[in-house]
This record gives C-alpha cells, sequence and structure tokens, in this order.
C-alpha cells in the first residue's frame, strides 16, 4: 500500500480492528458474478493519473496465457460459481498476444466476454480486427468492448493520454461500430462537471458518431472518480452497514474476483478486487476455492469508493 497521508496514519493497519479498535467490516463472496483477469500491465501509452501505472515499460504483471484462463474456467465449473461474465483488463488487453484465444476459451465455456480497452493501435492490427470479426460472427450479443474515454472533449482526454490518443480512440470506436460489435465507456469524473453534465455530455459526444451507447446507463458509461490514497477517509466498521442501511452484498469483493500474474511468480493469483493489483494483503491464493474466503476492508479504496460513495457511516 502506498503511503498514507498523516491524517490516515494508523488507519487501514489491522485486517480485523479499526485503529480506534473497533470491528472491521468485511465481505463475503456471497455471488460471484463476474471473474476478471489483469491481462498484462504493459499499454501502448502511458496516461497520468493510470491507477494501475500501465505503460510500454510496465511489466510487473505479465501476460497470462490461454492455458492459465481456461484453467480458471474449468474451476468455475468445478466450484459451481455462477459466473455470467468474463471481464479483462490491462494494461492494454490487445498487447496481449494471446488476446483472441483467450477470449475465444472464455465465449466456448459459456459466458459473456468484456473487454476493457482503449481501442487503439494494438485492437487496430489486422490479425486482432480478423479475430473480434469472427468471434463476434460466432458469438452474438456476448462480447463488449468498453472503451477508456476520460473525456468527450478531445482536448481533456488528450490531457489524460497524450496529443491525438482521442482522434485514435474515435476512429478504433468507428470502426467497432461499423462492425456491429456492443461498446460501452469509461469515462472520469474528474473535471469538476456534475453527473448529469458529464452524462449530458456524452450523449452528445454519441450522438455526433452514431455510438449506441446509453449516457444515462452507469453500466453502459461508468464515470469513475479519480483514485487518490492519499485523501482522508474514514475506516468502514461493522456497525456502518446498518448506519448507512447498505448491504455488504452490494460491494464488488461480493461479487467478483480477479486474476493476476505477477512477474517472477510460478502461477497466477486472485485478488479480493480490480482496484489493488499490487496490495498483497489483497492475494487470496492461487485458486478459486482459496479466493471464497472474506475480505476485510482494509484499504482507503474500500471505504472512498465501494462503501461510501460520498457518504459519511458516522453515527
Amino acid at each position: 500500500m502506498k503511503d498514507l497521508v498523516q491524517a490516515n496514519i494508523g488507519k487501514f493497519v489491522d485486517p480485523a480492528l479499526t485503529a480506534n479498535g473497533e470491528n472491521r467490516a468485511t465481505v463475503a463472496l456471497t455471488n460471484p458474478e463476474t471473474l476478471w483477469f489483469n491481462t498484462g500491465t504493459l499499454c501502448n501509452i502511458e496516461c497520468v493519473n493510470c491507477y494501475i501505472a500501465s505503460s510500454p515499460t510496465n511489466d510487473a504483471l505479465i501476460y497470462i496465457t490461454t492455458d492459465e484462463v481456461r484453467d480458471y474456467l474449468g474451476q468455475i465449473t468445478e466450484r459451481s460459481w455462477p459466473i455470467k461474465e468474463i471481464a479483462f483488463t490491462g494494461g492494454e488487453p490487445f498487447m496481449n498476444p494471446q488476446m483472441i484465444d483467450i477470449t475465444r476459451a472464455s465465449l466456448e465455456a459459456g459466458h459473456e466476454v468484456l473487454i476493457l480497452t482503449n481501442a487503439m493501435r494494438p485492437m487496430m492490427r489486422k490479425s486482432v480486427q480478423n479475430g473480434l470479426l469472427e468471434l463476434n460472427a460466432e458469438f452474438p450479443n456476448k462480447l463488449t468492448f468498453r472503451i477508456s474515454v476520460d473525456h468527450y472533449d478531445p482536448e481533456l482526454h488528450d490531457a489524460e493520454r497524450g496529443k491525438g490518443a482521442f482522434e485514435k480512440t474515435v476512429t478504433g470506436m468507428k470502426w467497432l461500430r461499423d462492425n456491429n460489435m456492443r461498446m460501452a465507456v469509461a469515462g472520469r469524473s474528474i473535471f469538476g462537471h456534475s453527473e448529469a453534465d458529464s452524462r449530458a455530455g456524452y450523449g452528445a459526444f454519441y450522438a455526433e458518431h452514431g455510438f449506441d451507447i446509453d449516457p444515462n446507463n452507469p453500466g453502459m458509461t461508468v464515470l469513475f472518480p479519480e483514485m487518490d490514497e492519499t485523501v482522508e477517509v474514514p475506516e468502514i466498521t461493522t456497525a456502518c452497514w446498518s448506519i448507512l442501511d447498505k448491504s455488504p452484498d452490494a460491494i464488488m469483493c461480493s461479487s467478483s474476483r480477479m486474476v493476476v500474474k505477477r512477474k517472477g511468480a510460478e502461477k497466477p493469483a486472485v485478488l479480493a478486487c480490480t482496484l489493488l493489483p499490487y496490495s498483497e494483503e489483497f492475494e487470496l491464493g492461487n485458486t478459486l476455492e482459496e479466493a471464497e474466503k472474506d475480505v476485510a476492508l482494509n484499504h482507503p479504496h474500500c471505504a472512498k469508493f465501494c462503501v461510501l460513495g460520498g457518504a459519511s457511516c458516522s453515527a
């Protein structure tokens, strides 16, 4: 975990107790619907605020292989997990040379597939395009691409991702549109706009380009806040559930896990959360069976993004 600001010193240390000695909240895996795979941290670009520090040189998480993914697909069946969706993130997933085969294996196992991508050059290689066309034809309505569009204003998007990035991403989105592939968008809410204004802006962007994406559906236009670990946040206790009138079943780690392959590791590992790929305490083991254990909400992200969402659990 990164260094915390002075106000957070002493917090998020003991997985069982908060700094005040109260019982820390935990979340059980009650309904595993999504299994995520990190395909590797290498990316064709380097963004200013990438939460995982992906770049053309960061290989802290190495490419996962088709055989490794197939092993976990088999474990899903063995454990009777009611998985609805296999999801892939990076890095840039299409940097992984086995991404088409990995996607095929997931679709053939009967799952819907979600791929997070910047829709730039790695996706636009002819071999990748041909593979995606085949998969979309063989498995209609089973494949979704969530495109990273930090902002609908090209200048603000490029401020995060580099000059010319917006135009390249839109080119990729037009190719997906023209080939009848389902798209969603991941945006950011760090530019001082209200959610209503942001969704209106994305709606105008979609209309301009004929993109069939619902700006008002949070599952189709996902707006992520800035993930700043230096901001002071409260710890989540078992009492917070009733104070906030919130169920632990609504928290992401009740319904998902993520598989990563660390550089130098013999086997992939299963993590509790997609937001914490480098926090070793959220590594649950190498198998899905080991990953069925409860997760202690022992990180600022757990409080700020997954539980509070701007609320406060003080009595």
